[in-house]
């Protein structure tokens, strides 16, 4: 791999003078060279375009097209921050997160320009690629060479927003030093040569995308093929085409893969490996099995306050141990104090999990480097010395750690903690259903029932709720209190934009949801369909107790 660059400055400029292919994009092929030397044209650009005394921050709000990758190498170059903009984003959320930001110029496209309009953006220098007026305005800059000088590893290079389920998305920041060690450390991990090439298929405004996937590709001198927003079915097309070794995916996007036809040849595919989170054991395997490709789980907190590394010997279900440096513990947030190790049956059950699971903090240096204006937000991640990460844990005896979901998944049923992601491993078994989510539902006296939404595979004509309930009673490791009390059934499951659950939505709705809802009144086993009787008698039960408000949240 060379030497060691510290900057992704320099990471950028060793693509000069390089003319191997370098990116591939719906049938064109760029040299290294050529994406080096639009980062530089782009750099040149941007330095005469941001206002001295300003933070030096540009906003992408792009599909993922060449100019991603140009524009944050370019930003690197000119010692300046790319935020990425969601384009699902609307009116004054998109707003919101370009004035927080405060980006000073704003490079967009064509298919994009209804998001802004109408939008108050004043101050903001607004780039429409690919029309004529961009081209001239680049012109003068073409054949700028790339300075790799002036930058250092302390300079902010990214804002990228982190999930909002709980209020507004927060900012986090990476510098270009934390980057490019991101990169080093994936490339040497995974064995990234310079003749492969990595897929990228999840959007470019996430953090998954560039740091688990651009930047390794960088770090190694490896190319890198894109897709302008994820598609299971164009998805081992591009991969033949363009002949990609490597890809990360995040949320259901394996899911779609695997709920994809068949076919003779699917195993016919230059991958070797894929990297990511939430495919889920039984998923990864069905996807090894099909296509002939590991996918490796991994976990490492958006914000870099933590990371869980993948090695030979970890059990099925695990993630991984701690990375090197870090000083991980699975800790009950009330009292401090770490968790007992996880104990299972022989079938591997885990059997006290209200005991063994707890969040994960990180009790020693992080390279943790804040969020952009958000005070508040910083002192909720660190507090009294330790990183939390905000997501559920378990610690077997032999320190490997296993996800349990987010804190704001854990359920109280009947006095009893449970862990959303618990069920969700045991839900997913039912062939039915490619994809799972289950949640807290407010109880109408104390605490949580459990919720689930199924979203059925193609040729389920429709949710059969004495098959599903018989699924659940032979499940040797669904507790007592983990039967989801309502079910929702739908034909595709509501996803971010980055394709993960969107559980925030399916909470907010509950039961009162616009899909068919299944359901098991108190002292029934068998499933019926919730009728708008028995939804006006739930909602009565609530209003009694004092609790139809949480119906509301």
């Amino acid at each position: 791999m060379g030497s060691i660059r510290r900057t992704v400055a320099e990471l950028v400029g060793a693509g000069w003078g390089d003319d191997r292919p370098g990116l591939w994009f719906e049938g064109r092929v760029l040299s290294h060279h050529q994406v080096t030397a639009g980062a530089a044209a782009r750099a040149a650009l941007l330095a005469d375009l941001l206002p001295p005394g300003a933070p030096p921050h540009v906003g992408v709000l792009l599909d993922n097209t060449p100019e991603y990758p140009m524009w944050l190498g370019a930003a690197a170059l000119a010692r300046a921050a790319v935020a990425g903009i969601n384009p699902t984003r609307r009116g004054p959320e998109l707003v919101r997160d370009i004035r927080h930001t405060d980006c000073r110029v704003l490079v967009t496209e064509q298919a994009h320009l209804p998001l802004l309009a109408g939008l108050e953006l004043p101050g903001v220098r607004v780039l429409v690629t690919g029309t004529d007026a961009y081209a001239a305005l680049l012109a003068p800059y073409e054949g700028a060479g790339p300075d790799t000088s002036r930058a250092v590893p302390s300079d902010r290079f990214l804002l990228y927003f982190t999930s909002g389920s709980t209020g507004a998305p927060k900012a986090a920041i990476c510098t270009q030093g934390r980057l490019a060690a991101a990169g080093h450390s994936l490339a040497g991990h995974f064995g990234v040569r310079r003749d492969d090439v990595h897929y990228i298929c999840m959007p470019m405004f996430h953090g998954n995308a560039v740091i688990a996937d651009w930047a390794p590709a960088l770090a190694a001198g490896a190319g890198v093929a894109l897709r302008r927003r994820f598609s299971a079915s164009a998805f081992l097309t591009d991969v033949r085409a363009c002949g990609a070794t490597y890809f990360t995916y995040v949320g259901r996007a394996v899911q779609y893969l695997l709920a994809t036809p068949a076919r003779p040849d699917d195993r016919d595919n230059p991958l070797r490996l894929g990297f990511g989170t939430e495919a889920g054991a039984v998923d990864a395997a069905a996807f090894e099995r099909r296509f002939g490709v590991r996918l490796v789980e991994g976990y490492g907190s958006s914000e870099g306050g933590a990371a869980i590394q993948w090695t030979p010997g970890t059990p099925p279900g695990a993630v991984g141990r701690a990375a090197p440096g870090d000083d991980l513990a699975v800790v009950d947030p009330l009292t401090r104090e770490e968790c007992p190790a996880a104990e299972f049956a022989a079938d591997g059950r885990l059997l006290n999990g209200e005991a063994a699971i707890g969040e994960l903090v990180n009790r020693g240096p992080n390279p943790f480097e804040g969020y952009w204006r958000n005070p508040e937000a910083d002192r909720a991640r660190l507090r009294e010395g330790w990183y939390w990460t905000g997501d559920l844990f378990y610690r077997d005896p032999d320190g490997f750690l296993y996800f349990a979901g987010r804190t704001d998944d854990r359920l109280r049923v009947d006095s009893e903690n449970l862990a959303a992601a618990m069920i969700e491993n045991i839900l997913a078994r039912y062939e039915r259903a490619v994809a799972v989510a289950v949640y807290a539902v407010p109880d109408p006296v104390a605490g949580d029932q459990v919720m689930a939404t199924l979203a059925l595979r193609s040729g389920a004509a429709s949710f059969d709720p004495h098959a599903f309930a018989g699924f659940l009673r032979a499940q040797p490791d669904l507790g007592t209190k983990m039967a989801p009390r309502f079910v929702r059934a739908v034909d595709r499951m509501p996803v971010t934009a980055t394709n993960k659950i969107h559980r925030a939505g399916l909470r907010r709705q509950g039961f009162r949801c616009p899909d068919p809802v299944w359901w098991r009144p108190a002292g029934e086993d068998a499933y019926r369909r919730l009728t708008a009787p028995d939804l006006a008698g739930l909602e009565e039960e609530y209003r009694a107790r004092g609790r139809e408000e949480l119906l509301r949240r």
